[in-house]
Parts: structure tokens; C-alpha cells; sequence
């Protein structure tokens, strides 16, 4: 019984010091992941705590749920939109681009780790796929506000590339175990069923749960455990039936969050807390899992492959998969530093374990080793490198006074709520005047203890509360009425989106006569944001760029689907990921150290054996030559 009660006490220590270490270093830009890794790895078996822990079959259980439910959240926060827009690039990414990194990076894990063709492969597949919980916690709560398509991108990918990297480590670790078989088509059909059936389930799953949710009269408590346990049954289904569960919950998910759907708030904050939970519980558990005092024989194999797979693999892989998408040289370079790797690779490599392959323990380190140096080298300086190459952009309106009222399915608006800041843009406008949205009704003002009707409202105030309904789709451009402006902080630097800005109905003619730009006479006389728009391959976002001539035009400002506002820059910049002084010095060392690494690398070569000496040829006697190969020669 005492034993129960103090693994109560540490189950609630761990989660409040995990949330409180979590706050702490949010604050000095340390990733959370890695955070909740050394944590484990403190209260592990060399740790503070000494607490022993080897089953494998009971963290590949917890992983695999909580990664079912990571996956289900961050279905849920993505836009069917997101998805139409990203699907070509983040699938190719999630399929080619897995297989291009696991087949680069195995090539390294075979010199490093001096292994065979398949356990090479193996490695290298088991750490080819970027971590969906590590992504999403990037993308959602970091406040790194990026161009649409190019966040889009990335948590696409994050979240639909789990599946090759999950069938190429079972594969290969069939193959190994099995003595290097032969590879044959049924492996190919294999993968096709998987997906097939994954893609098939997930969607007809997320269908299913979504009119479930809005026909079934439950206590509202209970609505987000049903979406939960729902989520469960579809990932072990398809599991079961051959599919890939991971593909089908994270499908499942989009699907269901994009319907309007009973309690629909409840759900979406109960996830997000339940999410939460699950990367606290399962990166503790794989940190509770590893022993450090064994990681020390693998560090430099580990190192080597790290940077192989961080500086090689991986932006060769996005970069053959992004070619033919025209993306700029700057979001390919992010998109390639962004491959984070988290619980997945981890998670990934207990399955050599559990097949008995040999050496999986020491695989198991070493993809230990790589995440941890890819949460530290990578995770520490994505948003720096945001900044850096010219690709952050100003955060979103933070909803801080916004209530959400949840309607019943049928209706096509949601009833919203706003306390009024003194800062907020419908505070300072004649209330008529206020652009509201489209299909936007304003229902009531609560002044003091009054209830105002709209038609007697003729200047909002600090401290009102407006009611509103509103189209889900134009709540964001009602955020910015009722919503206060963020603020700017050194730890969120201001953003420049062109030095001079323009109305987007602005002739291409007049900017041409104002900054020296050669256009063309049919050209002059399109507004630029058509101009922006015909440029673009995909519907604007803010962001979004293209250059005319030495200036680059930027969308600034969007009113729904229209351009309302652009930038001019006229000095372009250029990203420069490093200073001048270290790029001028790294030019000097980069040759001697090149010089250095050919040099090392010819004395690992081994010396052959002298050649024995030739004996002294007698007077008169005509000595015969040989060419080296056996042939004759004189």
C-alpha cells in the first residue's frame, strides 16, 4: 500500500516539475523535448534517483499510444487548407525524401559504426523521419510564425512521414534477423497496403467519429474521451488489419477537426492538454530507458552520424524532393535544418530490440546519441536561423480575451466574445465604421451591468464585451478588430516586411516611375497585388515574396483572399547566416583543415610491404623488366 501511494506522489513530482522546468526553459530557448530527456535520464539508473528500467515491450506500448495521440492533436490544429496547399511537397518529402535520408545516412552509419549493408540501413532508416511531437511543439508554441506554405510544409511532412520510416526499420530488421534475405516485390506491395490502407481507414475513421460526435447526446465531459478512445480504435485497427496506424489516426484526425463538430472547444483543449501529457510521459520514459555510462563507447560513431545525417542526408534529401515545388534557396535550407529528430528515432530503434537483431542495444545508443545532438544543435537554433535567413514572420494576434462559444453543428457561425483592451483597433474607430467580415453580426455590448444593442453603441470603450457571430473561417480578421495588437520583445523582434508600403490596388506603373523598374507597358498597368498573385505559385499568404529587378515586393497585409497591403524593400537582403569576421576566418581555416582530413585519412591507408632489393646484376647480363600488372616490357 506505501508503495502505491509513493508512486502516486511521483507521478504527480514528475509531471509538476517537468511543467515548471518546461516554463523555465521555454524562457532561455532550450528545447522542451530535450528537457523532458534529461529528466529521465536523471531519474534513470545513473541518475539522482537510481531508478532501474530495461522493459522495452513496455515503452514500445507507451510510445506507441502516445504518439497515437500526439499524432490525433496535431491532426486536429491542421486546416484541410493546409493540407491542399502542402500535400505535394511534404508528401514527397515523407515518402522519396525518408528514403533518400535513410539510404545516405546508412552509407555513413556503415563507415562509422564498421557494420554491414543492412545494419547500416537500419540505422539509417530508424533516424531517417523528423518527429512530429517535436515539430508540432516548434510550430504551435514557440510563437515562430512562418509563410503559410512553408509551415504547412513542414507539419505536413512531420506528421505523414512516420509511416516509411516505420515500415523501412521493420523491413530491415526482417531482413536481418532473417540472415540478409533477398529483397523481392512482396515488400513493395507491402508498403503499397500499408499506406493504402492507412489512408483509406484514417479518412473513413475521421468521417465516422466526426458524426458520431454530433449525433450521439453525451455529458459534456465525455465528448473529448469519446474523440480520444475513437482515435485509439482506428490506430489499433488499422494496425491490426495491416495498415499503418500511424498514417490513419494523424488522417482521422484532420479530418474530424475540420467538421464542426459538437463541443468542438472542449475536444481541442482537452487534446492539447492530453498531447502534452504525452510527450512529458513518453520522452521521460525512453530518458528513463537509457543508461549513460554506456553511451560513452558510442559517442564518436554517434557524432559522425549525426552530422552526416544533419549536414548530408538530410539536405540532400529536401533538396532533390523541393526542386521541382520552386521553393526560394532560403526555405530549402530551413526546411533541411528543421528535420528535428525526437521521440520517433528513438521510439523506432526498441524495435531492433524486440527482433533480438544483433548489437540493437549498441543501435539503440547510438540513435540515443544522435536525437540528443540534433535537439541541441538543431532545436537551439531554429528560430535564430529563421531570423537569419529572412523567413520569420510578425506573430498572429494572440486570442488573450477571446471567448469561444460552442453552437450546435448545424449552425454555420460560432458566437465569439471579446473584452476590449484599450489597445485594440475597434477601440479607437466609430463602432458603424468598423470593417467587420462578411456574414458577421454583432449581437451585443455589455457595458458595466448594461446590455447595449449594437444600434445603440456609438464608440466602443476599454473593459466592453462584445458578443459576435461570426464564420469560422473570418474569425481570425475579426481578431484583429477586438484583439490587441502583440507587442514586440527582444526575445520577439520586429519584422520587416518592406521599407515602404503600398495599397495593393497601387499601379505596377506608378512604382515603376518611383523606383526605376523595368516593366513592361502591359505590366504598368496591373495593380500589384495582381502582379504579386500572378508571380506567386500559390494563393498569397503574408510573406510571401518576389523580386522585380533590384527590389523585393512582400505581402504585407491580407483581407481574406485579397492582397490589401504591399512592401517594398529596396536594399534585398541577403541571408548571411554567419558574421563577416567568421566567414573571413573559416575562408582561411576551412583549406588547412580540409588538408588535415586528407592527410589523416591517406596515414589510415595501409603501407604495403617494401619490395625486397634487387639483386646486383651480373657484367653483361640484359636484366628483364615487368609491368606491374604481369604484362612484359622493355
Amino acid at each position: 500500500m506505501e508503495a502505491v501511494h509513493h508512486l502516486i506522489l511521483f507521478a504527480g513530482g514528475l509531471l509538476v516539475v517537468s511543467i515548471v522546468a518546461g516554463v523555465i526553459s521555454s524562457r532561455v530557448g532550450a528545447p522542451l523535448l530535450l528537457v523532458f530527456l534529461g529528466l529521465g535520464m536523471l531519474a534513470g539508473e545513473d541518475g539522482l534517483l537510481g531508478i532501474p528500467f530495461d522493459d522495452f515491450h513496455a515503452a514500445f506500448l507507451v510510445g506507441s499510444m502516445a504518439l497515437a495521440v500526439i499524432l490525433f492533436d496535431g491532426g486536429l490544429r491542421t486546416p484541410l487548407t493546409t493540407v491542399r496547399q502542402a500535400w505535394a511537397p511534404a508528401g514527397t518529402l515523407a515518402t522519396f525524401g525518408v528514403v533518400v535520408t535513410a539510404a545516405i545516412a546508412g552509407v555513413v552509419a556503415m563507415w562509422a559504426l564498421d557494420v554491414g549493408l543492412v545494419e547500416g540501413f537500419l540505422v539509417g532508416a530508424i533516424v531517417a523521419s523528423t518527429d512530429a511531437a517535436a515539430v508540432f511543439l516548434l510550430l504551435h508554441q514557440r510563437g515562430l510564425n512562418l509563410t503559410r506554405r512553408l509551415n504547412a510544409t513542414l507539419e505536413v511532412e512531420s506528421g505523414a512521414n512516420d509511416p516509411m520510416a516505420v515500415f523501412l526499420t521493420v523491413t530491415l530488421v526482417e531482413l536481418a534477423v532473417a540472415g540478409h534475405g533477398q529483397v523481392s516485390w512482396t515488400i513493395a506491395q507491402k508498403l503499397v497496403l500499408q499506406l493504402g490502407l492507412g489512408a483509406l481507414v484514417g479518412i473513413a475513421g475521421g468521417y465516422v467519429l466526426a458524426w458520431a460526435v454530433n449525433r450521439l447526446e453525451l455529458a459534456p465531459g465525455l465528448y473529448p474521451v469519446f474523440a480520444i478512445a475513437a482515435a485509439l480504435v482506428v490506430y489499433g485497427g488499422t494496425q491490426v488489419v495491416g495498415g499503418s496506424g500511424f498514417l490513419a489516426v494523424y488522417l482521422a484526425g484532420i479530418i474530424a477537426g475540420n467538421q464542426r463538430l459538437r463541443a468542438n472547444q472542449l475536444i481541442r483543449r482537452f487534446h492539447d492538454g492530453l498531447a502534452w501529457v504525452s510527450q512529458i510521459v513518453m520522452f521521460f520514459m525512453l530518458g528513463l530507458l537509457v543508461t549513460p555510462s554506456k553511451l560513452v563507447p558510442d559517442i564518436v560513431p554517434a557524432t559522425i552520424i549525426a552530422l552526416g545525417l544533419i549536414f548530408v542526408a538530410r539536405p540532400v534529401a529536401v533538396a532533390a524532393c523541393l526542386w521541382p515545388f520552386r521553393f526560394s534557396r532560403e526555405e530549402t535550407l530551413f526546411i533541411a535544418w528543421v528535420g528535428l529528430r525526437g521521440a520517433v528515432p528513438i521510439f523506432l530503434a526498441i524495435i531492433p530490440v524486440l527482433g533480438a537483431v544483433p548489437n540493437a542495444h549498441q543501435y539503440f545508443n547510438v540513435i540515443y546519441l544522435v536525437v540528443l545532438t540534433s535537439l541541441i544543435l538543431q532545436g537551439w537554433t531554429i528560430p535564430w536561423l529563421a531570423r537569419r535567413l529572412d523567413l520569420q514572420l510578425p506573430p498572429e494576434p494572440e486570442t488573450v480575451g477571446r471567448l469561444d462559444i460552442d453552437l450546435l453543428p448545424q449552425f454555420e457561425r460560432d458566437l465569439v466574445g471579446y473584452r476590449l483592451r484599450p489597445e485594440c483597433l475597434a477601440v479607437s474607430r466609430p463602432f458603424r465604421q468598423l470593417p467587420l467580415p462578411p456574414r458577421t453580426r454583432v449581437l451585443s455590448v455589455l457595458r458595466g451591468n448594461a446590455v447595449l444593442p449594437p444600434e445603440l453603441v456609438e464608440r466602443l470603450q476599454p473593459d466592453d464585451y462584445v458578443l459576435a457571430l461570426c464564420p469560422p473561417e473570418q474569425i481570425i480578421r475579426l481578431d484583429r478588430l477586438f484583439v490587441p495588437k502583440p507587442k514586440s520583445s527582444p526575445r520577439r523582434p520586429e519584422v520587416n516586411l518592406g521599407d515602404f508600403v503600398f495599397a495593393g490596388e497601387t499601379l505596377l506603373g506608378r512604382l515603376a516611375d518611383e523606383y526605376d523598374l523595368p516593366v513592361s507597358s502591359t505590366e504598368r498597368e496591373i495593380a500589384i497585388a495582381d502582379y504579386l498573385r500572378s508571380r506567386l505559385q500559390d494563393p498569397p499568404s503574408v510573406g510571401d515574396r518576389t523580386r522585380i529587378a533590384n527590389v523585393v515586393a512582400i505581402v504585407q497585409k491580407m483581407d481574406g483572399e485579397r492582397i490589401a497591403q504591399v512592401g517594398l524593400r529596396l536594399d534585398p537582403y541577403k541571408a548571411r547566416l554567419l558574421p563577416y569576421a567568421l566567414r573571413r576566418h573559416l575562408a582561411g581555416t576551412l583549406p588547412r583543415l580540409a588538408a588535415w582530413v586528407r592527410r589523416a585519412l591517406a596515414r589510415r591507408k595501409p603501407t604495403p610491404p617494401p619490395a625486397p632489393p634487387a639483386e646486383p646484376a651480373e657484367p653483361g647480363k640484359v636484366v628483364e623488366l615487368k609491368r606491374a600488372g604481369g604484362g612484359e616490357g622493355g
